[in-house]
């Protein structure tokens, strides 16, 4: 019996050891975690991004901040035209996305940009849209038909689409006939946005924007060879104030991970 009440002692005390140990490990775990947290780096970052990119890109935030709990990201998104413009008056920008080339150069060539961060991210295609119940528009050519009144486009001199757009209208011989009918807009969203309403018969956008709506169609695509092809670069702006964690961030743009959302976005990665 007494060896009994010492080996039941003796177990006991191992229990109770093992309880202890335990308890001291999740302990330490959870103050390891407490002070990876506090050792976090606090990163603040405005990224100024073609309006297309607009989905893709809160998608990718939310991807960034579930490893950076602390980063602070804000968005400024509008036509590319614009936002160089605003960049070139010194609106505080840490990443530039444009959805053309014409802008990053035009930055560039202004030496206000980290020129060995230039990175040509995407591509895209332009399509022809119309709302969902139109039979009247089912190719480009039908845009000077009768039966459309108005046909939506970006403004093309700030509007990269805009200026896709008015290329492949040209290259197919159209552009005199559709022109008259044209309301302009400040970006691709607008389009899109006018075309669900039915306030215009038709609108010209990038395949993304058409993607990510149910209330329009894709009536056509335009050939690629009736415009400049659609790339979309990103650079580091040379004011930034964040330089080391606006290249960090460009960098995870081109991750396995990124990618896999800009291609769930339909846009082509590079």
């Amino acid at each position: 019996m007494k060896n009994l009440k010492k080996f039941m002692s003796l177990i006991l005390t191992l229990v109770i050891i093992a309880i202890s140990v335990a308890c001291g490990n999740s302990s330490q775990q959870t103050n390891n975690s407490t002070a990876q947290v506090k050792d976090e780096k606090a990163i603040t970052l405005t990224i100024s991004a073609a309006a297309s990119l607009k989905d893709a890109m809160n998608d990718i935030k939310k991807l960034y901040v579930k490893d950076h709990p602390k980063a602070n990201i804000t968005y400024n998104f509008g036509a590319s035209g614009t936002l160089q413009q605003q960049i070139e008056q010194g609106a505080p920008t840490d990443i530039f996305m444009s959805a053309a080339t014409k802008q990053m150069d035009e930055l560039k060539s202004k030496n206000l940009l980290v020129n060995d961060t230039i990175t040509n991210l995407l591509s895209n295609k332009l399509v022809l849209v119309t709302p969902k119940n139109s039979t009247d528009v089912k190719d480009f050519t039908d845009l000077a038909s009768d039966k459309v009144k108005k046909v939506a486009l970006g403004e093309p001199k700030a509007v990269p689409a805009g200026q896709y757009a008015q290329d492949a209208l040209t290259s197919l011989k159209i552009l005199d006939k559709v022109q008259p009918k044209v309301v302009q807009a400040k970006d691709v969203k607008e389009v899109l946005t006018w075309v669900e309403t039915g306030n215009v018969d038709a609108g010209v956008v990038y395949e993304t924007d058409a993607k990510v709506s149910d209330k329009v169609k894709i009536a056509a695509t335009a050939p690629e060879s009736s415009h400049k092809p659609i790339v979309y670069p990103a650079a580091v702006i040379k004011n930034s104030k964040s330089l080391d964690d606006a290249k960090a961030f460009l960098k995870f743009l081109s991750s396995d991970e990124a990618k896999a959302i800009f291609k769930k976005y339909g846009f082509g990665v590079k």
